[in-house]
């Protein structure tokens, strides 16, 4: 028994040296592949993009991994133990490793020949998701284990299940709880039940098998079977375990759903940033705050839809998008999937007409559900012939569709759903703080899901009569008048920058013969605006327009430019126009406020060019040239550059007056419903109908607004900015404004009123009865003729006696 006892001591003796032998063989091959614990202390994990409004509301979210970090003072209790309960109930307990496990692991690796994994503590998959690959071999295992064992010694429990909760992969590109939490349920971890706690603890091991989106039965047991280990373990009680058991599966996909609509705002923030940030950009974990306002941007989206189905609605129905007769005797299932190869636009649906009355369709819908289509919501569809022409109006169902029809649906607040179709019209706005630049909203086209094309920054097109307001503010600053008088009479140019000779007309075909510049400017006559041009000199003139922001480059070299023949972006349209809105500054429109990095520390602030008019300069200096100042503003007090002034108070106001009886008087009248007195604008549209514009403005808002073809075809007959892009401008500043108190232009006390002739823009000889009120700078007040100074100066005698003659009957009397 001796002998027998010594062989089996020194063959356990031989055995244990035989493994410290190779542990420490293997240690040292994998040494390199250790974390140091700086490195665990250091962990960083990879955060997506996100980028909010100004008032913190979610615009989009850019990155691979979704995920939101939480501690574990966030972590719900409940969330926790049923964590614990699928993954580790022993977890409190071991240190890193379950000998029991790996056991397990080892017997199957014996009895099959192949690493079949398990075993794995949730130390040991924190050590394999952060510093290692998922490939199952001898050395990475071994790795894992080793890492275990020093992350049990440099961390805490706690900050080992911190890393665990926001790191491990639950599907639908979810990493971490709270991701996941938002992903399958659009709540956060905080507001779940105990049934979908146990629903997501279960997806750690195997997040496609057991997703409640694509596999509810398997997810169902697996939740159930979680639920059973949580009751044994004590951490629910028997009333939490079945109420929680009879829930139904509610997962469903709600992947991130931005708080506000804004496609083009998210990539232009994106793609700003990635010109620094690189591919980095998507894992940093930084969060971009906009200038966006969340309620006015909601507005433009509205506002551009709306004015592009009425348009599109106006021009006829094109016909379904396709017809598939055979689809009516096939199955549900086969039926929808038809309907699903069909691609529509976000909220949309498209549609199976099944059968028709005269005045119903009744139509099954891409997911299965079935509705009656009633004679209201289709019979604005005429037949599409051209932009010009429409056929007669449907009596019928059957004049629009048949049985086996393929459609285009939309929902509609009042009629449910309602017949639509895709719209090849664009239309975009764009709404800039007069102040500072800053971009209140912007809506690059139709549908940014659709075409990615950002027109309010990428197009460039033929402003039309928008433009003409610079060239008049350019002739206010050479000494005009708005009473200055310009001959509106046929006239022909032959100029060298041009190919023939021209001859530019009124839209209405009239002329006016001469014609002060304020009417002028609410009528829109084109050929004041040419012949004014030509006077101050083209070349000048285009130094001018450079306070505005315009390249000089850009700018044609003719006489075509009074007429808005440049090509410009909305963008750059906006800035010019703010210049008239905030008393003649220059500021730039800028998008991104401020950037948080991950742990929430400002990284960016912008400071944006500021007119001090609407603020308090507490103190001012130059650097580098460039003036700045300190504000104090409603955020509190400021450091900012301070917006340079290109136009006089004076000129910028009389600017701003004559644009107001665009509104008033002119081709912007439409926009008296909005019963704002301090609003500005101008109306455009090019030649042949190809572009439709409205600029306007208070004193502190800039709104643009552009529709039209990108492939620059007409817009067809009776389309002009008045009809097609300003009934969207008043659309969105009707809500943009709502509860604003009016914000006019600030009048300089230097301007004066005068009484004038409208017929000559000459001071009105005393008692004429036809005279009008006109503003001046003072040393522009018209002087009058002699004749008529003499009949003043008679006046005035006579005047001066009357007053003599009744104080001297006062006199009498007392």
């Amino acid at each position: 028994m001796l002998k027998v006892l010594k062989i089996f001591f020194f063959l356990a003796l031989f055995g244990a040296l035989c493994s410290a032998v190779i542990t420490f063989a293997v240690y040292e091959s994998v040494k390199d592949r250790i974390p140091t614990v700086a490195q665990l202390k250091d962990i960083e994990l990879q955060i997506p993009l996100r980028i909010y409004t100004a008032d913190n509301k979610l615009i989009g979210e850019f990155g691979e991994q979704r995920r939101t970090p939480i501690t574990y003072a966030q972590l719900p209790a409940q969330l926790e133990h049923a964590i614990l309960a699928a993954e580790d109930s022993n977890f409190y307990h071991h240190p890193g490793i379950d000998i029991m496990g790996l056991g397990r692991a080892a017997m199957q690796l014996v009895t099959t020949g192949q690493i079949q994994g398990g075993g794995s503590t949730i130390t040991m998959q924190v050590a394999r998701n952060y510093f290692l690959s998922f490939e199952q071999t001898f050395t990475r295992k071994f790795t894992e284990i080793f890492i275990s064992l020093k992350m049990e010694r440099e961390l805490t429990k706690h900050e080992i299940l911190e890393l665990y909760v926001n790191k491990i992969y639950l599907g639908k590109r979810a990493y971490g709880f709270e991701a996941a939490a938002q992903v399958y349920y659009g709540k956060s971890l905080k507001d779940l039940d105990l049934a979908q706690y146990a629903m997501i603890a279960g997806l750690p091991k195997a997040p496609s098998r057991y997703n409640p989106v694509a596999n509810p039965s398997r997810a169902l047991i697996r939740r159930n079977w979680i639920l059973q280990r949580m009751l044994s373990l004590g951490s629910i009680n028997k009333e939490q375990y079945q109420t929680a058991v009879e829930k139904p599966v509610t997962a469903k996909d709600y992947g991130i759903t931005p708080d506000v609509d804004a496609g083009y705002v998210a990539e232009m923030v994106r793609s700003e940033l990635h010109e620094t940030y690189g591919d980095k950009l998507y894992t940093e974990g930084l969060t971009v705050y906009t200038t966006i306002d969340s309620k006015r941007q909601t507005a433009a989206n509205q506002a551009i839809n709306d004015g592009v189905l009425n348009y599109d609605m106006k021009h006829g129905y094109r016909g379904s998008v396709a017809t598939q007769p055979e689809l009516l005797d096939k199955p549900l299932k086969e039926q929808e999937k038809a309907l699903n190869a069909y691609r529509t636009l976000h909220i949309w649906k498209v549609g199976l007409v099944l059968s028709t009355t005269d005045q119903f369709a009744n139509v099954l819908l891409s997911n299965g559900d079935q509705i009656t289509l009633s004679w209201d919501a289709m019979k604005w569809a005429k037949p599409y012939i051209n932009d010009d022409v429409q056929g007669p109006a449907p009596k019928t169902v059957a004049d629009i569709m048949v049985p086996g029809d393929i459609i285009d649906l939309r929902p509609d607040p009042d009629l449910g759903w309602i017949l639509t179709q895709k719209p090849k019209l664009q239309s975009a706005l764009i709404s800039i703080n007069s102040k500072d630049g800053a971009i209140q909203a912007l809506v690059g086209g139709f549908n940014y899901y659709e075409n990615k094309f950002n027109r309010v920054t990428q197009s460039k097109r033929q402003p039309g009569s928008s433009f003409k307001p610079f060239i008049y503010s350019s002739a206010l600053s050479r000494g005009y008048t708005a009473a200055s008088l310009i001959n509106d009479a046929p006239v022909v140019f032959e100029d060298s920058n041009l190919d023939k000779a021209w001859r530019p007309t009124n839209d209405t075909g009239r002329f006016y013969g001469p014609t002060r510049l304020r009417p002028a400017l609410y009528r829109s006559q084109n050929i004041v605006s040419v012949r004014l041009l030509q006077e101050l000199g083209i070349a000048p003139t285009i130094k001018f327009l450079t306070r505005f922001g315009f390249n000089a480059d850009e700018l044609p070299r003719n006489l075509s430019l009074a007429l808005g023949s440049a090509s410009v972006s909305p963008m750059e349209m906006a800035t010019g126009y703010a210049v008239f809105s905030n008393g003649g500054y220059k500021v730039s429109p800028y998008l991104i406020d401020h950037i948080t990095d991950r742990n929430n520390s400002t990284i960016f602030q912008a400071t944006p060019d500021t007119v001090c008019r609407t603020c308090t300069l507490l103190d001012s200096d130059a650097q580098d040239g460039q003036p700045s100042g300190l504000f104090n503003t409603a955020q509190g007090v400021q450091n900012r550059p301070v917006a340079a002034q290109k136009l006089t108070p004076e000129v910028d106001y009389l600017i701003y007056d004559m644009m107001r009886d665009v509104i008033r008087y002119g081709t912007g009248r439409r926009a008296r419903v909005l019963k704002r007195p301090d609003l500005a604008g101008k109306t455009g549209t090019t030649n042949d109908g190809k572009d439709a514009w409205f600029s306007g403005y208070n004193g502190s808002l800039v709104t643009t607004v552009w529709s039209g073809f990108d492939d620059s075809t007409s817009l067809g007959r009776g389309a002009f900015g008045s009809s097609v892009s300003l009934p969207t401008w008043i659309d969105y500043m009707r809500v943009a404004l709502d509860g604003t108190p009016l914000s006019y232009v600030q009048k300089p006390s230097t301007l004066v009123t005068v009484r004038i002739d409208p017929k000559t823009g000459e001071r009105a000889l005393p008692g004429q009865k036809d005279a009008i009120f006109e503003m001046f700078r003072r040393n522009h007040i018209p002087a009058q003729r002699q004749s008529d100074s003499l009949n003043s100066e008679s006046s005035q005698d006579n005047d001066a006696q009357q007053e003599k003659q009744t104080d001297n009957a006062l006199e009498n009397l007392f």
